[in-house]
């Protein structure tokens, strides 16, 4: 089984805003964010995967999940050279 850490950015039309999170199926987890299902603050707004990592331990990917939350800088980067 793989997991994965994800970041979404929001469509245009909405406020930019990004969110970082975790799942074992990124399309799946897409979709529940889009209606609304997902983590409170990706409530209204439609979302697009901009990178996503993967993992072969839960441990790492939550570890991972983690560091990305906390480091700005680094999701300022991945934003920058959007890959999808």
């Amino acid at each position: 089984m793989k997991f994965y850490v994800y970041m979404l950015k929001t469509l245009e039309g909405f406020s930019n805003k990004t969110y970082v999170g975790y799942t074992i199926d990124i399309d799946k987890r897409l979709a529940e964010h889009n209606k609304g299902k997902g983590a409170k603050s990706t409530r209204g707004y439609q979302w697009k995967v901009i990178y996503k990592k993967s993992f072969k331990l839960k441990t790492k990917a939550l570890s991972f999940e983690y560091m990305l939350k906390k480091d700005r800088n680094k999701r300022m980067l991945i934003l920058k050279n959007e890959k999808y």
